[in-house]
């Protein structure tokens, strides 16, 4: 279990044995339906349209029979709505129209940015509804279950009742639940998206220059740096990232170092200039996030000076 899991989460009530239906066998649907399953649930059904996701369902959710949407929600106690965002709103107005959810189903979906306002639809007619989203990246394969009792889940319910629900079951999945208010869930998402998303874009072009300053300079039992991952650029910056996420993760800003740190005008100006040379979209988001990076340090003007397109006094 998470240290970060106080004894006040795990003294309440744990779920019933449930049977659970999910809509859809995507990334997040079939991962939360596998642990959920691991934890003693039966995922009796789950929708799923599109090669891959029958393969998921069939090979990750082997105990669930594959039915239409209306379907799995009338054979289930717990009716999960792993659906991108922008077809949550019209699934939940179409369920609650074709009158097949029953009243006291446990209803959850899986969205980061919405609450349970979403759902009122089908609160309405009586349902629980929970808004539990898991802060992790998902991949499509059973990695992405056994990351699960790493995480923290975002947990917005209607009340005490439906709190404990959520709460008893992201334990199940040995999680750690983590309260977001009905007001904050956009942000709470955005906060999210901004460091995993970004995060990707920001590896992507650091390794793209890479690729360009060690290209034709590898030593001879070196395999040539190619454009694929997992090469000789990767391993270069891999241990320098996974250092820099951990220091940043416990000492927060006061683990930044490098050139605009230092108040370093000159040296990035050569950065710059550098990138202008690979790809000038590669200067322009190194310019942006330098410019953040000078910001939050209280670098001099020199350094705004660069990073406006100057050159350093």
């Amino acid at each position: 279990m998470t240290s970060g899991i106080s004894e006040e989460f795990t003294r309440g009530p744990m779920p019933a044995r449930l049977a659970v239906g999910v809509i859809s066998a995507g990334r997040v649907g079939t991962a939360l339906g596998e642990a959920l399953a691991q934890a003693g649930h039966v995922v009796a059904s789950c929708t799923a349209v599109s090669d891959a996701s029958v393969s998921r369902a069939a090979t990750r959710l082997a105990e669930a029979r594959i039915l239409p949407p209306t379907d799995v929600a009338a054979v289930s106690e717990l009716l999960i709505l792993a659906v991108p965002d922008t077809e949550l709103p019209g699934l939940v107005r179409g369920l609650a129209a074709c009158g097949t959810v029953r009243p006291g189903t446990i209803v959850l979906h899986t969205s980061g940015a919405h609450g349970i306002s979403i759902l009122a639809p089908l609160t309405e007619i009586g349902v629980t509804p929970l808004a539990v989203h898991p802060a992790m990246t998902f991949i499509a394969t059973s990695e992405d279950t056994a990351r699960l009792p790493s995480s923290c889940f975002g947990v917005t319910a209607a009340d005490e009742v439906g709190y404990a629900i959520a709460q008893g079951l992201v334990l199940e999945m040995g999680a750690e639940p983590v309260r977001v208010s009905e007001e904050h869930r956009v942000l709470y998402h955005a906060a999210l998206a901004h460091g995993a998303n970004h995060l990707v874009t920001l590896v992507a072009d650091a390794v793209a220059g890479l690729r360009s300053a060690l290209r034709g300079n590898e030593l001879p039992w070196q395999e040539p740096v190619g454009d694929t991952p997992r090469g000789l650029p990767e391993r270069v910056i891999a241990p320098l990232l996974s250092a820099a996420l951990d220091n940043a993760l416990r000492h927060g800003r006061g683990a930044l170092t490098g050139p605009v740190a230092r108040d370093d005008a000159e040296t990035v100006a050569r950065h710059l200039a550098a990138l202008e040379q690979v790809d000038a979209e590669l200067a322009t988001g190194y310019r942006a996030l330098a410019r953040r990076t000078a910001q939050t340090a209280g670098a001099g003007e020199a350094m705004f000076e660069v990073l406006n397109g100057g050159q350093p006094g």
